[in-house]
């Protein structure tokens, strides 16, 4: 009874992943004057540069590979959700990192667009 229980929870789980995100993304598109979110504008906004920085000085170019804080040098795993199966799960991680590396980088929060574009483009990876 219990390798079927966990077997069930194993397999349920990317569903509910995928169902947090398509939520925030709702919520997300709700809050913003927005275009609909295309991968596209997500990958420009991963590479933009701001007092240089972007996303890549952390993350490095491919959300595929490990990054390294670039003044901790922690090391920070795999972005994409195809190489790390626990990527865009959580609202509140999702949050949390989006505001704080938002600020890092660019200096301030990114908007509800800037947001939804970026996730998309991951999850695309």
């Amino acid at each position: 009874m219990r390798i079927f229980f966990f077997s069930f929870l194993w397999f349920s789980l990317p569903c509910y992943a995928a169902d947090v995100l398509d939520d925030y993304l709702v919520v997300l598109a709700e809050s913003a004057e927005s275009l609909p979110f295309t991968a596209t504008r997500g990958e420009r906004i991963w590479y933009r540069q701001a007092d240089g920085r972007s996303c890549t000085s952390c993350h490095m170019d491919s959300p595929k590979g490990k990054g390294r804080h670039q003044k901790t040098g922690k090391v920070i795993e795999a972005m994409a959700p195809s190489i790390n199966s626990l990527r865009l799960t959580e609202l509140k991680k999702m949050k949390k990192w989006l505001l704080r590396n938002c600020k890092w980088t660019f200096g301030r929060e990114c908007t509800a667009q800037e947001k939804g574009d970026v996730l998309v483009w991951l999850r695309s990876q």
